[in-house]
């Protein structure tokens, strides 16, 4: 196995469509005690766990993001690594995410996840959370469009790393041993 990749102490972006694994991989990281499970920041897990499960995010979205924001302030205040769990896919709300890393001057490195369509669109079908082919293919296209390393770095993330999956042979437990975290 290569060297991990040391991730530093401040905020990580997970950025990806639906269905990319995303939250599969924070899962691992936490199972393997890479990062504590309080170190994970979930929009989806704050929204049910606010209210409900099956809720319209849309009516809520904007309550949902202000609790994210506040519960990443605390942990980037104690001096610790957050890892943020949500599509991250458009500038505008990268924008008021990197807005609170520039406050407690940390760095923000985004996790990247980017297969192919096909292979979203299958995995996809594999998850209990069903999400639609259409809304799937929007967002791979807004990750592909706005979410390009060379972009995320023009933002001012500091570090953009790839997140290997089922395209290159890899399951998430194996993605997870790719990364260290320091915090």
């Amino acid at each position: 196995m290569e060297t991990p990749v040391v991730i530093p102490t401040g905020m990580v972006l997970l950025i990806g469509a639906p269905a990319a694994g995303k939250s599969t991989f924070a899962g691992e990281l936490v199972a393997q005690g890479r990062l504590p499970a309080d170190a994970v920041v979930s929009s989806d897990a704050i929204a049910e766990e606010l209210f409900g499960p099956g809720i319209d995010r849309e009516t809520v979205d904007a309550q949902v993001f202000q609790e994210r924001d506040r519960r990443v302030t605390e942990r980037l205040d104690e001096g610790r690594t957050v890892l943020i769990d949500a599509t991250n896919a458009l500038p505008r709300g990268r924008e008021r995410l990197l807005a609170i890393a520039r406050k407690f001057g940390v760095p923000v490195t985004a996790l990247r996840f980017a297969p192919r369509e096909p292979v979203l669109l299958r995995q996809s079908r594999e998850r209990t959370k069903r999400v639609s082919d259409a809304e799937i293919s929007a967002y791979a296209a807004l990750v592909r469009d706005s979410a390009r390393s060379a972009l995320l770095l023009a933002e001012g993330i500091t570090a953009v790393h790839e997140v290997p999956g089922r395209t290159q042979g890899i399951n998430a437990a194996q993605a997870a041993r790719c990364f260290r975290f320091e915090g």
